[in-house]
Order: structure tokens, then C-alpha cells, then sequence
């Protein structure tokens, strides 16, 4: 069994690279996205990127560093199947997942411009926010000394791989391909 793990800036395409994985290579997808609006919802608060950021340190600074993505390993392990686990956020997710087993990191990153007409495209309950605000978002979430807090310039730092996803989709799909006959081979 693979996993994958992917990091990346806010609107690169991390999504889209996951959405590829699964259509054209059946991975199955383990999202902290969905395990963070889950407890959101459950607690009743506001569904955005600050409640976002709340659970999952507090869930971090109450069990360990690694425990979302250790849940979602969790998950994937009784799959059977190759998995991605989609947003690493924090490097203690990162050693966690590398203890685990075949674990390859993937960072998806494009240019600042081009990720925010993105989040206003996606329309996300998260991404309706103003440039400023999505800029300030990012910059909290790009380094932090807490380890259970988001280091995100760290976490691609660490990436086994890395896609610049400023073109089309078939450049994207073929990086992909291109990262997964590297993975296949090693």
C-alpha cells in the first residue's frame, strides 16, 4: 500500500490533484477537511478557515502533533488499496506518516494570483474571503515554532515531490504521472 500525503499553499490544487488520483488510479482519499467539518459541525460552529484552524490545533495540542493524520492513516490502513491523505499541515504529520510505510510526500504550489482566482472560483464555505484576507491566512498558516500548530513552508520543504500547478490541467495530470512512475520504481 502507497500513501500519499499532500501539502500545499491554499488554492494550488491540491484538490484537483487528489481528484485525478482517485479517477485515474483509484486511490482512496482520507481528507482532514472532512474530518475537521465533521467535529465543526458536531461542536456548531462557524464552518471557515479559523474554525478550521482552531479544532485542529486543539486536537494536536490535546493528543499529539500527528493524531489527525494518524486517525486517517487509521482509516486508510483497513482499505487495502493505495490512499491519499490530503492536507499534511504539520512536520509531526509528516514524521508520523514516514514511520508508518511507503509514504511519499506531495507539495502542490502555484503563484499567489493564480490560487486566489481559484478560491474565488471554488466558492467554498472557507474561501469567501478578500485577497487581504486570504494572504493573511496564508502567512499565519506558513511557519510556526508550535509543533501543533501549522507550518506549511516546512511541510513542502519536506515534500518528496513538488508540482507547480500555474498551467492546464493535462500539464498537472502529466506532472502526476510523472511523480508516480517515480514512486512505482523506487
Amino acid at each position: 500500500m502507497i500513501i500519499i500525503g499532500i501539502t500545499g499553499t491554499i488554492g494550488a490544487g491540491k484538490g484537483t490533484v487528489v481528484d485525478y488520483l482517485v479517477d485515474k488510479h483509484h486511490f482512496g482519499h482520507f481528507s482532514v477537511r472532512k474530518f475537521l467539518t465533521a467535529i465543526i459541525e458536531e461542536r456548531k460552529l462557524p464552518l471557515n478557515r479559523d474554525s478550521m484552524v482552531h479544532v485542529a490545533n486543539e486536537l494536536r495540542a490535546n493528543n499529539s502533533p500527528s493524531y489527525i493524520v494518524e486517525q486517517l492513516y487509521d482509516l486508510a490502513s483497513h482499505s487495502h488499496q493505495d490512499c491519499i491523505i490530503e492536507s499534511i499541515r504539520t512536520p509531526g504529520e509528516i514524521d508520523a506518516l514516514r514511520k508508518l510505510g511507503r509514504f511519499y510526500l506531495l507539495a502542490v504550489d502555484a503563484d499567489a494570483t493564480v490560487r486566489y482566482d481559484r478560491v474565488i472560483i471554488r466558492n467554498s464555505e472557507t474561501d469567501k474571503i478578500s485577497y487581504e484576507t486570504f494572504v493573511e491566512n496564508e502567512h499565519r498558516e506558513m511557519s510556526s515554532t508550535d509543533p501543533n500548530k501549522q507550518n506549511l513552508s516546512v511541510c513542502m520543504q519536506q515534500a518528496d515531490f513538488t508540482v507547480m500547478n500555474n498551467g492546464t490541467y493535462e500539464e498537472l495530470h502529466q506532472q502526476v504521472e510523472d511523480i508516480l512512475i517515480q514512486i512505482k520504481n523506487k
